[in-house]
Formats: structure tokens, sequence, C-alpha cells
């Protein structure tokens, strides 16, 4: 690790722990932590410098990064940020670096013509509307977001860990499970789907692939012990055959037929259910379609369908169209039901 991602990492170090106003920290304390957090990333028993960690507080306080932190020393001894909703993260951003961020854009925008730029657009788009923000132009994009939403303070640990290709020990409780599991993987990805957040990697015991939602997370560890391992099954084409993110052995891709009726027709050409999906047969008189694609059969994609309600129906396979009436006749079942007092 360079010397200047070592000083970030003790900045997010120190950072964590004065907004972690549950606790007294000492110069002692936030010496310990910036060894820890060192030993925790890179495996090293390095122990970090009384002298760094004072060197680091009066960086983070001068306007050298644009912290311009306010620590302070109080009983003589602890410190902490005068201003409790400080972080180093919600600093604002400097007419420079609001420069630097448009040339930025302004390259990556020369790259749109390249099919792998589509996957980026939308990062860039939000960069760019964080960007007007910062030079306090009223923003003229507005993205759907959860600042509510369980799981987000793993992003960037994890972010860390796949990309230093690191092992862990992942402490998970799904909704249907009595008590806690421990999951030892290789994580490869983080992937958000309808504003939720999931940790895709291979599992240490047999190599199965399979997903964790973050907001099921409840804290994970490094495994210095185990050396990391790719998926040679886990590639660009992972996702390609599929809605969501589910995906297992028990789940086969199918030929899906649905008849939409003229109401949807619209929705689902101009929005695609899949990239596969094609039309086989129009309706002039009623306006109705059929449509056609290849995916896999999961429970995003019934979500999916469920959510057209009854624009439209399942022609095959038939798996799924039992799926599907089954989920509609008890949905009826339970409107009809006589309403509680």
């Amino acid at each position: 690790m360079a010397q200047n991602k070592n000083a970030l990492l003790r900045y997010r170090t120190i950072d964590r722990c004065l907004r972690n106003t549950g606790r007294r920290w000492t110069l002692q304390d936030l010496v310990d932590a910036c060894s820890d957090a060192l030993y925790e990333y890179e495996g090293k028993q390095d122990l970090v410098s009384t002298r760094t960690v004072q060197l680091d507080l009066q960086m983070m306080r001068s306007d050298r990064l644009g912290y311009e932190a306010p620590i302070e020393v109080y009983d003589r001894k602890y410190y902490r940020y005068s201003d409790p909703e400080y972080s180093i993260n919600n600093r604002p951003l400097s007419q420079h670096d609001i420069e630097v961020l448009n040339r930025t854009i302004d390259l990556l925008r020369q790259f749109d013509e390249f099919d792998r730029f589509h996957e980026m657009a939308d990062v860039v788009n939000r960069l760019q509307d964080k960007v007007a923000s910062a030079s306090m132009r009223r923003p003229i994009v507005d993205f759907e977001r959860n600042p509510n939403l369980k799981g987000l303070e793993y992003l960037n640990p994890l972010y860390d860990v796949i990309s230093a290709r690191r092992t862990v020990t992942v402490y998970y409780q799904s909704f249907s499970a009595r008590r806690e599991s421990e999951f030892i993987l290789y994580p490869y990805l983080l992937k958000e789907y309808r504003n939720r957040w999931f940790l895709f990697g291979s599992r240490v015991d047999d190599m199965a692939l399979f997903n964790l939602a973050l907001d099921r997370i409840s804290g994970f560890k490094i495994r210095h012990d185990i050396d990391y391992r790719e998926n040679p099954d886990f590639d660009a084409d992972y996702f390609n055959d599929m809605v969501g993110v589910t995906k297992h052995s028990r789940l086969k891709k199918e030929r899906v037929t649905l008849l939409v009726d003229r109401i949807q027709s619209g929705y689902i050409q101009t929005k695609p259910i899949h990239y596969s999906q094609r039309v086989v047969e129009r309706n002039s008189t009623d306006g109705s379609m059929i449509i056609e694609m290849d995916v896999i059969v999961n429970p995003e994609l019934v979500s999916e369908l469920l959510g057209f309600g009854r624009g439209v129906l399942v022609l095959s396979p038939r798996s799924l169209a039992d799926k599907m009436r089954d989920i509609h006749r008890s949905c009826s079942v339970q409107y009809n039901a006589p309403k509680p007092t």
C-alpha cells in the first residue's frame, strides 16, 4: 500500500473514531485504531507512531487537503470534533476539485460510443449532478435514493476488501433465519438492484457463487489466513441471462412467452424486462402483442411480471404460468376475505 494511501486510511480511521461520540478518544486510542486498520487492510503488524498521528491531526485541521476538521482537545487529553455533525466525507468540494471533476466528466463523455460505457453512464450522470450541486447550480437530475437503507456502512469497507482481494468471514442473518450464520467467502462484486445492495462472492468450501444482501449483514472480518481465489464462472457475462440478482443451480434459463395488453405494451417496449426481449406477434385489432425472452425464472422476474397486474399474461413456461395464477388467486382470496374490525 502506497504511503499516500496509508495516510488516507489513517485519516478515515481518525474520522470514524471522532464521529463515534459514545467513546472518549485519547491520542493513544487513535494510534491503536490506526495500527489496527493498517493491519486489517494490509496484514502487517507495523505500528503507527504517535508522531505520525499527531501530524495527521495537524493535517486534518489545516486546509491543505480541504478538510479544515474542527478537532479539539478537551479535559487536556481527549480528542473530538467540536461539531458533532462534521465528517471529512461531508466536506464541500473546492473550486479546484470542481474544475478537475468537470474535466474528468468531459473526458468520460468522449467514450460514449463504446459498449462498456453504457454500464457506467449512470455513474457519470450521478457524478455530474454532484458537481453541479457543489457549484451551487440547481440539480437537473434526481436519482432514486434511500438514505435510511440498512447496510450502507459496509459499502466502503467491502469495496476496499474486494479491491485488495481479501477473503472475509461475513456474519449474516436472512429474513427467514432464526439465528445468525457465518459465511467464509471470496468477495467479487457489489451490485445495486432496486435501491438495495448485494455482495457477490464464492463460498470458500465449495466455490459456490451466491449473494448476500448488505442490509442483512451484521459485520465481517478479513481472513488473513485464507488466500484469495477467483472463480472463473463469475465473469462479465454472469448477469446476462437474468433479471435482478438471484441465480443458482436450481434456476434454469427458459423461453418465457408473454401476452401483453395494449396499455402495458408501450411500457414494456420502451423499458424491456430483459435485453433478450423480442416481439413475435402483434394484434392490430386490440393493440396487444406477444413477446418472448430467454431468461432465468427467478423471484425478481416473478416480481417484475406481477407489477404489470392483469396487463401481462404468462403463456409459457407452464410452471411460471401456474405460479403467477396461484399468486393472483391468493391475492383475490385475501382481498375478498372479511376485513378485521
